[in-house]
């Protein structure tokens, strides 16, 4: 018998008048943690916001000094906005600048 023909699938059982008695229990809130965390995270979003709109590119050295993001997030970052059509990507020798096309295209007007 191949493994298929062997694997058991535990299922949970269901009652009507509680539907979620065997789901784990959520865990418990720590609202401190998570809005210093939240207002971080909106705090550097709204500065690579801002770096978007200063230059007509960009690239990750300019996320890592301002410590928007360490250089690996700020990479991520930037491919992210490339692949939903914000940015451009050019490789300019070593490095890749980030165009921001639309910005671009009105100081070029």
């Amino acid at each position: 018998m191949g493994y298929l023909a062997t694997l058991k699938v535990k299922t949970m059982p269901f009652s009507k008048d509680k539907p979620y008695n065997e789901l784990p229990l959520l865990p418990p809130a720590a609202p401190l943690e998570t809005t210093a965390i939240l207002k971080k995270a909106v705090s550097a979003h709204r500065q690579l916001l801002e770096l978007l709109f200063e230059r007509p590119y960009c690239k990750v050295k300019f996320l890592v000094d301002r410590d928007i993001a360490k250089r690996q997030r700020a990479a991520v970052y930037l491919k992210t906005l490339e692949e939903i059509g914000v940015l451009r990507k050019k490789k300019v020798g070593k490095e890749n600048l980030y165009l921001n096309v639309n910005l671009y295209e009105l100081l070029a007007q």
